[in-house]
């Protein structure tokens, strides 16, 4: 069983993050670190209570409050897809008798920044707790800053982010996690432990269909497949007016559905055949005007003129996740 922190910034796929991970028997959530990404910390943080709480466990991991601010940059947000709370504006949602519909979990949020909970995890487990980072690297990267010997100690360090071959989710270039916060993730992929990344290369290839959906959560009444129904609803609208639509002119295709990008990471870490990753020398662009947040690396499978920093997913067996991803969210 694998040890793992994820540090999130709750938004629609990050809790389907979640639920794959907490629903994953080869891994044990030890705590859950909120960033400001998606929406600020402060409501990350109750989306991770209220993510918990649709789970109803037995056992729930630790919850700590991360960092408001990126290191350098003004925060930039993604309500416009994810919803005004990040989880689909399900804070709206009423019973018949009047109740919020989701209820967080009946936990407190630890009394320890999230930045000294991601230290103090590590030393703890030393050379076996791996960092799954979902949101944009602040906090992994303060953490590296306050105590490197410490963070040191990590086994490795598991990103969603990034964009190699593919085109940026928030800008041209950049994608959205990395130009939030750019110089947090030039920390971070400089800094020696193994990283292994998940971009857009690879995130974009697993796409959630209405379509699947409804046939996966169909007749269901757990609180699960409801919380998929309620969540997804604002950001397949969000695909289908501003991505699937460009896609279509582009290449004379017509989908819909979102990419479930977060819950990737978590895939590779049960379940690596599923992927194929390349050793790669990556670097952030963090002063262009024009590729804020850039990623950069020769993803070519021939010897690289720099030490490698990372492994770089390229491609995944997509219909085989996604299976996966239900069976075990069921």
């Amino acid at each position: 069983m694998q040890r793992i922190l994820i540090d999130t910034d709750p938004g629609v796929d990050d809790a389907l993050a979640l639920f794959l991970a907490l629903k994953s028997p080869e891994l044990r959530v030890e705590a859950i670190t909120s960033v400001s990404g998606n929406v600020h910390v402060e409501q990350a943080t109750q989306n991770v209570l209220t993510i918990l709480g649709v789970l109803e466990l037995d056992e729930v991991p630790i919850v700590a409050k991360g960092e408001a601010q990126p290191l350098v940059k003004p925060l930039v947000t993604a309500a416009h897809v994810h919803g005004e709370d990040g989880l689909g504006n399900i804070s709206t949602l009423r019973n018949a008798d009047g109740s919020p519909r989701y209820l967080p979990a009946d936990t407190e949020i630890s009394s320890t920044p999230g930045v000294a909970l991601i230290l103090e995890m590590a030393r703890h487990y030393p050379d076996e707790l791996v960092v799954v980072a979902l949101g944009p690297l602040t906090n992994i990267a303060k953490a590296i800053r306050t105590d490197p010997v410490s963070m040191r100690r990590l086994r490795n360090i598991v990103v969603m982010g990034g964009a190699f071959e593919e085109y940026g989710n928030v800008t041209t270039t950049a994608e959205f996690n990395i130009f939030v916060d750019p110089h947090a993730a030039q920390d971070v992929f400089n800094f020696g432990v193994p990283v292994h990344i998940a971009p857009l290369d690879a995130t974009n290839q697993v796409v959630l269909t209405g379509e699947r959906l409804h046939a996966e959560i169909a007749g269901r009444r757990d609180s699960v497949s409801q919380f998929l129904k309620d969540s997804t609803v604002a950001c397949m609208e969000f695909y289908r007016q501003h991505v699937w639509s460009r896609r279509s002119l582009q290449a004379n295709i017509e989908t819909d559905g979102i990419h479930i990008h977060d819950a990737l990471p978590i895939g590779i870490l049960t379940h690596p055949a599923y992927f194929e990753s390349v050793d790669a020398y990556v670097q952030v662009e963090t002063e262009g005007n024009l590729t804020n947040g850039m990623t950069i690396a020769d993803l070519r499978e021939e010897p690289q003129p720099q030490h490698p920093k990372a492994r770089v997913c390229v491609k995944v067996e997509a219909e085989t996740f996604l299976t996966h991803f239900f069976e075990r969210i069921r």
